[in-house]
């Protein structure tokens, strides 16, 4: 029976750039990905992907940034003291840093530029303005 939306669904994935380069697979995660399609918990191009596709099928998909994580939004790129940086380890341009918000919410932020007084910390996903290739296999519908 074809995968519809609000059928969840574990699939086996490899995720790569197009220069061959795997940043993500099921296989590394050591399980396949579990989701509910449609509910909006992966990125939408993925998520799309896979309705129609029945149990054992297989797919290789190309997605655009707009699929996945975004463009890269130059207003997500945020300067900061660098007082307000850890002494050890020191920053380096393409580190990252784990960033918690008032609420408690933690997430990465890269350091793309670092000044005499201050830092920039690149705020968008790693992701964000990259074509992403999937092979995808479902596993159970």
């Amino acid at each position: 029976m074809p995968i519809k939306k609000g059928d969840k669904i574990k699939v086996d994935y490899t995720g790569t750039l197009d220069n061959g380069q795997v940043f993500d697979s099921s296989e590394r995660a050591g399980h396949p990905l579990e989701f509910e399609v449609g509910a909006g918990h992966i990125i939408k191009g993925f998520d799309n992907a896979v309705i129609g596709m029945n149990k054992g099928e297989e797919k290789e998909i190309k997605l655009t940034p707009e699929e996945a994580y975004g463009e890269v939004k130059p207003e997500l790129l945020k300067k900061m003291p660098k007082t307000m940086l850890p002494k050890e380890p020191e920053p380096k341009i393409g580190m990252f840093l784990t960033i918690s918000t008032a609420d408690g919410h933690k997430f990465p932020a890269k350091i793309a530029e670092i000044g005499e007084n201050d830092i920039t910390l690149d705020l968008n996903h790693p992701l964000a303005g990259k074509t992403l290739n999937f092979k995808i296999k479902i596993i159970e519908c």
